[in-house]
């Protein structure tokens, strides 16, 4: 085992630098990741016990080199766990988690090192720096500060505790909501399956497959239940599909987020606490370009006011058209997507079973790489090599023949796979200390088909191709010097511009009569069903609205004040407090929102989207008012000033460098259509 672990631990002689997935074994990875660990503390050790005056190659530098091989087998590990749960990794992260913490906080906590760090500090005007040097400088530092380097004794003692158990904590949340997904299925009999056009019923046909069940059945995947509550005349089914989808997390036992939920808004109060801020937000939001839970409230109740109304609007309309099928009752959660389909058949001619076929994930995924040469000039070619898991895809990047990424696709939804949709980089790129071509992979929870089918996706589903691609050419055309400030290394709040803004080409009409196709046929996307699908674009935008700002506030109420005794109440004080509709749930109810409990990385930042999509309604206008969406200016500008310069520069600074000024809210109401 010696020998295999070296082997782990040694720079990857794979193509590309690729992690040799097929050469490592479950049994592989916990001995790995001790010796990671010891060899990643030794080397910070050697930092701090240096003899030698600081200088950023021998203290900055020298950080990301020790921590290497830690994050090289790190980033294997967690793309197999993420994406291909089994039993034995489930138990491996709840073991890695305090571990990886724990060396967090001794790094963090070592006085010699983050001597080292000061006296640089001190001295950077005399030291020659770059100015992305001196930011990455600035940024060590701070997060230095942030993890509470500056305390002492008991405090000291006391966050690296706090981090530990937050650690287990959000591993223990993200593992029971994959669970409650796992473990619940909707069988389908034959007088189950009215309304259901054969997309939704191919869909849960493979479902039931792929879990080993003789029939069709609903999962708790997006990609599935949504169209479910959308198509089927079983409004008992329905309700069952979803109450068991808005119930995940909170089913009582063992897989019960809540009190999870409760001690983690505790440890973060303390935490931020021990930091001296008032509250979680305030020291969140400190490094993001909001800045402060006011200006966060400030916006998400600028929209959220005529979100509201278009969303009661639509509700009475709703209601009318359940009384014409004689139904009295109120309109119900599980109603709204039924009945709004309904009407968007009816107000826009346009039915989801017919425009489906002719958006094919082959296609879609050919669209994303076609806006990608055009503004970019990159081309991509899919490679033959060992990955994560055999439904994934793999293409080299180039530009003008030279190698740029390795871009992996991981598109269909699966048993033991985490939900959602995200992009994340198992190699950023870098030029220091030594030179990194990224490796960069994109995960989507899409229906997989049955029979060898074409995949078929939703015009929704095709937009989180596009998103997640977004944050993928961020990462590949990232062209720094340093893999701390690399690609997404970006505020919260200004990471989702490139893949919100990338959302937009979309929608180019001349994108879809190119790559919308019929599936069965090969002809294009007719003209008149082109221009009802686009006319639809803001359809149900209120409901869309208030699901997801409803959610942001909570998130922030959460960590602005007191950590809640009874986060639920808390929840439905928030929602009584806006006025929520009754028939609208949450985006992410508290016990299922990973966003913000499966680790802190979006805690006090769901508005981020909302954020950014401020800045991407104002980025594509740019492109707009020039030469259209693939004018080479704008994108060059656009490459030049943000996706090549991740968090080397402040985002503000960026985006205006690319803008000429900052935007308002103006574009954001009109694409919503608000």
């Amino acid at each position: 085992m010696e020998s295999l672990d070296m082997n782990l631990l040694d720079p990857w002689n794979t193509p590309f630098g690729l992690a040799p997935f097929d050469a490592i074994s479950n049994a592989d990875f916990a001995p790995a990741m001790y010796a990671a660990l010891a060899q990643a503390r030794s080397g910070m050790q050697a930092i701090a016990k240096r003899s030698d005056a600081p200088s950023f190659e021998n203290t900055i530098e020298a950080q990301e080199v020790a921590e290497e091989p830690l994050n090289q087998l790190a980033a294997a590990f967690y793309t197999l766990a993420s994406t291909d749960s089994t039993p034995l990794r489930e138990e491996l992260q709840r073991d890695f988690a305090p571990k990886l913490s724990a060396y967090a906080s001794a790094v963090t906590s070592d006085v010699a090192l983050f001597a080292r760090i000061e006296d640089l500090w001190s001295r950077r005007a005399s030291l020659g720096l770059s100015p992305e040097q001196e930011r990455v400088l600035m940024l060590t530092r701070r997060d230095f500060i942030r993890a509470g380097a500056k305390l002492t004794g008991a405090e000291a003692a006391r966050m690296a505790e706090i981090k530990s158990r937050l650690a287990s904590l959000g591993t223990s949340f993200m593992q029971n909501l994959l669970a409650d997904e796992r473990d619940w299925t909707l069988p389908l009999q034959t007088d189950d399956l009215a309304g259901l056009p054969d997309f939704v019923l191919q869909a849960a046909k493979a479902a039931g497959q792929e879990k080993g069940l003789d029939g069709p059945v609903v999962t708790l995947s997006r990609s599935l239940i949504v169209p479910f509550l959308e198509f089927s005349d079983r409004r008992d089914l329905r309700e069952t599909a979803y109450k068991a989808w808005a119930a995940r997390g909170a089913n009582g036992g063992e897989t019960d987020n809540r009190e999870i939920v409760r001690e983690t808004l505790r440890l973060r109060q303390e935490q931020a606490a021990l930091l001296g801020y008032k509250s979680f937000a305030e020291f969140k939001l400190e490094t993001q370009m909001a800045k402060t839970p006011a200006r966060v409230r400030d916006l998400l109740m600028q929209v959220w006011h005529p979100a509201k109304a278009r969303a009661e609007a639509d509700g009475a309309i709703l209601i009318q058209m359940m009384a014409e099928d004689g139904l009295n009752g109120p309109l119900m959660a599980w109603d709204w997507r039924y009945y709004a389909q309904k009407r968007r058949r009816a107000d826009h001619d346009l039915d989801e079973a017919e425009l489906k076929p002719y958006l094919q994930l082959d296609q879609m995924i050919a669209a994303a790489f076609d806006c990608a040469q055009r503004l970019f000039g990159l081309t991509f070619q899919e490679l033959s090599l060992p990955l994560h898991h055999k439904d994934a895809r793999v293409w080299e990047v180039c530009r003008d023949g030279a190698h740029v990424a390795l871009f992996i696709g991981d598109y269909f939804a699966r048993s033991g796979k985490r939900s959602g949709a995200w992009c994340s980089a198992l190699q950023s790129q870098r030029k220091r200390p030594s030179p990194r071509a990224p490796i960069v992979i994109n995960v989507c929870n899409f229906a997989k088909p049955s029979g060898g089918a074409p995949a078929l996706l939703s015009f929704d589903d095709a937009r989180t191709l596009f998103h997640e691609f977004g944050h993928a050419l961020h990462q590949m055309l990232s062209d720094v010097s340093y893999s701390a400030v690399s690609g997404t290394s970006v505020a919260r709040d200004f990471v989702e511009l490139p893949s919100q803004l990338y959302e937009h080409w979309l929608e180019v009409p001349e994108v879809l009569q190119k790559f919308a196709i019929h599936a069965r046929t090969g002809a294009a996307m007719p003209d008149d069903l082109l221009k009802r699908m686009l006319g639809a674009a803001t359809f149900d935008m209120g409901f869309q609205t208030v699901e997801y700002i409803a959610s942001a506030l909570v998130d922030l109420s959460f960590h602005e004040t007191a950590a809640p005794q009874d986060p639920m109440a808390r929840q439905a004080e928030v929602l009584a407090d806006i006025g929520m509709p009754a028939a609208i749930g949450m985006r992410h109810a508290t016990p299922q929102f990973a966003h913000v409990f499966a680790g802190d990385g979006y805690s006090s930042g769901y508005y981020s989207y909302m954020w950014s999509e401020v800045m991407d309604a104002d980025a594509f206008a740019s492109f707009e008012e020039a030469g259209g969406p693939f004018d080479l200016e704008r994108a060059r500008a656009l490459q030049d000033n943000i996706l090549s310069r991740g968090g080397s520069a402040d985002a503000q600074e960026l985006y205006v460098a690319f803008r000429g000024k900052l935007p308002d809210a103006t574009a954001l109401l009109h694409n919503r259509g608000l």
